[in-house]
Formats: structure tokens, C-alpha cells, sequence
């Protein structure tokens, strides 16, 4: 294969990389904005801090319940919840790829329980 092929090939490569950095980086400050907006007066939306409502859970640990891709559908079609004060909130497909790749970065392990 000769070498300007190649060149071409590895610099399409990059540019693509970087693209979908950006666009995970993008996707990551709206994210942060929407659950910022919408969310935060009773979730913890961070990796640190404590739900401003007791029954909230920090959206840090969704994924110590269940995949945090599974959210996906119920932000599209209506997401409530059991108790009373939740607003229901509905996303369009790009807001809730924001907020899924967001909520995806902060995720942490469930603590090891000692015995």
C-alpha cells in the first residue's frame, strides 16, 4: 500500500477520533446542564454531595441498581417515580444521549461490603 494511502487512512482515522471526542465532550457539559436544570433541586448530580430530598438518590449510583442505558426509553416517553413531589420529565433523542453519556461519566462501584 503506498505511504500517501496510508497518510490518508491514519488522518482520516484521527479526524474521526477527535469528532467523536468532541462530541462526547459536548455531550457531557449537556448533560450536565440538563440534570442541572431539571434534576438538582432534589438528586445529587455530581460524583460527591447528598440528595437536597431524602428519598432522591445521588444520580451517582443508578448504576449500582441497574444499567444507566436502560434510562434511556423512560426519558423519552415520561419519566416519574414513586413518590408524589417528582415532576414527570420528557426528553428529545439527542438531550437524552447528553444526559445518559453524563450520567454514565459519574458513576462510582458500590462499596464492598465487609463481613
Amino acid at each position: 500500500m503506498p505511504i500517501t494511502r496510508l497518510l490518508l487512512i491514519a488522518l482520516l482515522s484521527l479526524t474521526a477520533a477527535a469528532r467523536a471526542l468532541a462530541q462526547d465532550s459536548a455531550d457531557l457539559k449537556r448533560g450536565h446542564s440538563l440534570v442541572a436544570a431539571h434534576c438538582s433541586r432534589c438528586h445529587a448530580i455530581d460524583r460527591t454531595g447528598t440528595s437536597p430530598h431524602r428519598d432522591a438518590p445521588p444520580f451517582r449510583t443508578l448504576g449500582q441498581k441497574y444499567p444507566v442505558g436502560w434510562l434511556g426509553e423512560a426519558l423519552g416517553e415520561g419519566l416519574s417515580t414513586g413518590h408524589p413531589d417528582m415532576p414527570e420529565f420528557v426528553f428529545e433523542p439527542q438531550e437524552i444521549k447528553a444526559i445518559l453519556t453524563y450520567l454514565q461519566s459519574i458513576q462510582v462501584p458500590k462499596p464492598l461490603q465487609r463481613r
